[in-house]
């Protein structure tokens, strides 16, 4: 009978230790909120202060493109009180997509893209360039918005009015955090944008396709030699990716850390740029757009 008792006190401890893991949030008093991505991470953390519980889905490393959240993170989901993600691709619209099936009163789902002016067709085979009505699917939005000083300046403003509605009663402090991230975003383009200002037109190569925000705000043209994500480009497509980075001397290839094919390499030496290696998924993101930009302003050149 003792044993008994003990086996039950041993399921009773390793339910509740189960249940104030997946209540965190409302464990430490805070309003608890969830983001899909890093980039939205170190905004949201800035403008929330210590006033909110700030958790990040995506795990360093993984692609939000092919991840696959597990059952715990949807738990986790459930129990906070937002989640606001930032495109409509992979896990964050197959969270999104599950969580609205379960709607509760509780639970407030944020698309953090709102306001961004989305490009179109620089994402897979559509044929067209860069605008919202150029003929393409919806299908075909680019989801990369936050590889842009610009777009991170509306993400932020969402995210802070995200946080007004969970937790109203500290607007001003939100309202105030969020000036302080506005300027260190105005301050970054500004300086990417000086930088950059003699070299628009400049053609830049990329592996995946993650930069067309980046080359909308300064004038500058990406060529992805990579493809569609997860197929591989035929022979012929690659040859006419390489003749146009020749044709149009392209200096530079940015690279994704743990993101890109290592055929990236193989075809570089029929190009002979420099490559640049960032991780467009750290929470650092504006230095490795700045990267990005001093890379390119460079020419290739240390």
């Amino acid at each position: 009978m003792r044993n008994s008792n003990i086996i039950i006190c041993a399921l009773v401890a390793a339910v509740v230790a189960v249940l104030s893991a997946c209540s965190s949030g409302e464990s430490s008093g805070r309003p608890k909120v969830v983001v899909s991505i890093m980039p939205v991470y170190d905004v949201a953390c800035a403008i929330a202060g210590d006033s909110v519980d700030v958790v990040c889905l995506l795990p360093r490393g993984g692609n939000p493109e092919t991840y696959e959240p597990t059952m715990s993170q949807y738990v986790d989901v459930e129990h906070s009180d937002a989640f606001m993600y930032v495109s409509n691709t992979g896990f964050e619209a197959a969270i999104a997509a599950r969580l609205k099936e379960n709607a509760t009163d509780r639970l407030t789902i944020a698309d953090l893209s709102s306001g961004v002016k989305l490009l179109y067709g620089t994402h897979g085979d559509c044929g067209h360039k860069h605008h919202h009505h150029s003929g393409c699917s919806h299908g075909d939005v680019d989801p990369h918005v936050w590889s842009s000083a610009k777009n991170m300046r509306v993400i932020a403003q969402n995210v802070c009015d995200m946080l007004k509605k969970v937790d109203a009663p500290r607007a001003d402090y939100y309202d105030a955090n969020l000036a302080v991230v506005l300027a260190d975003i105005d301050s970054l383009d500004a300086e990417m944008g000086r930088v950059l200002a003699p070299h628009r037109g400049k053609a830049f190569v990329v592996w995946h396709p993650s930069l067309s925000y980046f080359a909308r705000d300064y004038g500058l043209e990406q060529i992805s030699v990579g493809g569609q994500e997860n197929k591989e480009a035929s022979v012929n497509q690659l040859r006419q990716k390489i003749d146009k980075a020749n044709g149009r001397d392209a200096a530079v290839m940015v690279v994704q850390l743990n993101y890109d094919d290592r055929q990236a390499q193989v075809i570089n030496e029929q190009i002979g740029a420099r490559v640049v290696t960032v991780d467009l998924l750290n929470a650092d993101w504006a230095q490795q757009l700045k990267t990005v930009a001093y890379a390119i302003a460079s020419e290739g050149n240390d």
